[in-house]
């Protein structure tokens, strides 16, 4: 097998990994208000250790091989807060159709799809791009993606499932965030490998941090803390920081 096709193998897999975040939906007996508040605190945690401790690091790293380090800083801060604009413009214009007590919850779950597929899109090109150079860093990139991509894939399943009481609608929509990580690694192929340039890249990194900050903070937290389990929602959220901090230790 050719390193492309190793290539495409493991962007495949690092984003089937999302699917395995739909297994809580399965569990009959745990309390519904527990699920929600514990999967969301969970969720926010990863996210925003994401955000904090990769996306905007390495935005600013593509931006310096750019630009002299203050305006990478102020191009990243300027992004960043852009995506935050995008993901609020999201909140009041997004349409649901679930009755008004569940909206918040559907809400929350459509928003982590977005949030989620426009990293997993990026996240493919890097797995792609490393993998057909150097295939041992492939594996371990995959592996480390495909641990903090479970989670994510959680906060899709979990609000979307209570929202809807579907399973196969929650599976579906983590199943697309999921296999967006596969396209970016055709698009990779197709296009941006040799187009995509280090100040895009650390654009749409920023972009990206901005909307899962806005996520964590203005959604996630603020709906786990209305099941009325606030010290809950603390532990599930700490939790989910040092879930990912020991994912980014196995990585390096």
């Amino acid at each position: 097998m050719s390193k492309t096709m190793y290539a495409f193998l493991f962007s495949l897999i690092a984003g089937a990994s999302t699917l395995i975040g739909t297994i809580p939906i399965f569990f009959k007996r745990v309390k519904t208000s527990l699920m929600i508040t514990i999967s969301l605190a969970f969720a926010a945690g990863i996210m925003l250790t994401v955000s904090f401790t990769d996306l905007i690091p390495n935005s600013i790293s593509y931006l310096n091989t750019t630009f002299l380090p203050f305006p990478a800083l102020l191009i990243s801060a300027i992004f960043i807060v852009v995506g935050i604009i995008f993901s609020m413009l999201i909140d009041i214009y997004l349409p649901t159709s679930v009755d008004q007590k569940n909206q918040q919850l559907y809400k929350v779950g459509i928003f982590s799809m977005i949030a989620i597929i426009l990293h997993n899109v990026p996240e493919g090109i890097a797995t792609f791009m490393t993998s057909s150079n150097d295939l041992k860093l492939g594996i371990t990139l995959t592996i480390a993606i495909a641990l903090h991509n479970i989670p994510e894939g959680i906060s899709i399943a979990i609000p979307i499932y209570y929202a809807t009481t579907k399973k196969t609608k929650a599976i579906f929509y983590t199943f697309i965030s999921g296999i967006s990580e596969l396209i970016g690694a055709i698009i990779a192929y197709l296009f941006l490998a040799r187009y995509m340039t280090d100040a895009m890249m650390g654009i749409l990194f920023s972009l990206i941090a901005g909307i899962m900050i806005h996520i964590s903070i203005y959604e996630l937290i603020p709906t786990s803390k209305s099941y009325k389990e606030v010290k809950l929602t603390y532990k599930a959220f700490f939790i989910g920081i040092i879930f990912m901090l020991l994912s980014h230790a196995l990585m390096n």
